[in-house]
């Protein structure tokens, strides 16, 4: 099958097995708190933010303070951020297209958005911007996490593939950014069982990282559907999917960020939200 096609219809709905322990929130309890607007009543419920030719837009509100952060679960499948607040974590995964993630890591200096790209190091973008894309990992406004080396589904791999996959991909980063990305581990098509997730936790990938909602970018689609999909998914606690490989989503950044202007969302990495682990080599 289509590596793109089998994702596109993946990313809406991720069925984790009853076994996994998953962390969740009560959705409800969210959708009772937070009523968030259409696309079409952003400008009236955020006034000013999408007039054309106006002020310059301010910066996202800043990451809740470190004193906020929890414990991480000891191993488990993470498909929301816990608790019932204010936050949103925007994630991007693979890297086929270079001047997408660029585009992406502009984005993040211009509005101070905070993302976590879960990288496939196979791809030449992540060298080809690693000298603009350092200072932010630096910083902690971008976290990357661990996507694989070359995107496999790693349920038709054996085991020592499995390994060689996370940590061929983990020396990548290690020596690329100076990063331990650990215990985040996305797996390819979100397609993962017993057996990737020991081996990814013996590695020290404890938490298996999904999502709740997706822009459904995988595949080429028109600018307004993504917009769309952020007008649908960009709620309080929810992680987002989105991908580095293709232009359209580039070219509506400012329509994202007004989504989440008029939300009052915060951005979020994971290392914003759970007390870094201690990791050995």
């Amino acid at each position: 099958m289509n590596r793109r096609a089998f994702l596109a219809g993946l990313g809406a709905l991720i069925t984790v097995p009853p076994a996994v322990a998953t962390i969740e929130v009560i959705r409800s309890e969210i959708a009772s708190s937070t009523t968030a607007p259409p696309s079409a009543a952003l400008a009236a419920s955020a006034p000013g933010l999408l007039s054309a030719g106006g002020p310059a837009k301010p910066q996202l509100l800043p990451p809740p303070p470190a004193s906020a952060r929890v414990a991480l679960p000891g191993t488990g499948v993470l498909t929301v951020l816990p608790g019932h607040g204010d936050l949103l974590a925007v994630t991007v995964d693979d890297g086929v297209d270079s001047n997408v993630v660029r585009q992406y890591t502009q984005f993040a200096k211009d509005t101070g958005i905070r993302l976590t790209f879960f990288v496939n190091g196979i791809y030449r973008s992540w060298s080809d911007n690693a000298p603009l894309l350092r200072p932010l990992v630096e910083s902690g406004q971008i976290q990357l996490g661990n996507h694989t080396w070359s995107h496999p589904d790693l349920t038709t791999l054996s085991r020592a593939q499995i390994a060689d996959q996370i940590q061929r991909n983990q020396t990548f980063l290690s020596n690329t950014f100076g990063v331990d990305a650990r215990p985040y581990l996305r797996p390819p098509y979100g397609r993962h069982n017993a057996a990737v997730r020991a081996v990814a936790a013996d590695l020290g990938y404890t938490l298996t990282t999904m999502w709740s909602g997706s822009l459904a970018d995988s595949t080429v689609i028109t600018e307004d559907y993504i917009v769309k999909m952020a007008d649908t998914h960009f709620r309080p606690q929810n992680i987002v999917l989105g991908h580095l490989n293709h232009a359209p989503v580039t070219h509506v950044f400012d329509r994202l960020a007004d989504v989440v202007r008029a939300r009052n969302l915060r951005t979020v990495t994971f290392n914003d939200v759970f007390l870094r682990p201690r990791t050995t080599p």
